[in-house]
């Protein structure tokens, strides 16, 4: 047996760092959904096929990740929508890429 010790690493690698962040299906899903701009909440649940419970999971997740906005209408109709914020929106060349990729591949 070798005496060498095994130096652990500071942590995940940038890639698979991010890939926590926005790397579930359904956060995939909606982020890909938010691409083309703001939505109501209804609208997103509609275009995911998402329960509400799980989409409002995500949601909230992507908020906490900074990677969407939150902006509540009071007035009648009461409406809550959803947006990409600048962190959400530089994702927009990575979807690309994949997108250009499945293409290529799948």
């Amino acid at each position: 047996m070798s005496s060498q010790q095994v130096v652990p690493t500071e942590g995940p690698c940038a890639v698979v760092e991010s890939l926590g962040q926005i790397g579930s299906q359904w956060r995939l899903v909606v982020l890909y959904e938010l691409l083309d701009g703001e939505q109501r909440f209804n609208e997103l649940k509609r275009s995911t096929d998402a329960n509400a419970r799980t989409l409002s999971r995500v949601l909230d997740d992507l908020r906490e990740s900074g990677l969407v906005e939150r902006r509540a209408e009071t007035d009648a109709p009461i409406a809550t929508y959803y947006r990409l914020t600048e962190k959400g929106e530089a994702l927009c060349p990575v979807f690309d890429e994949v997108e250009a990729w499945a293409d290529d591949w799948l």
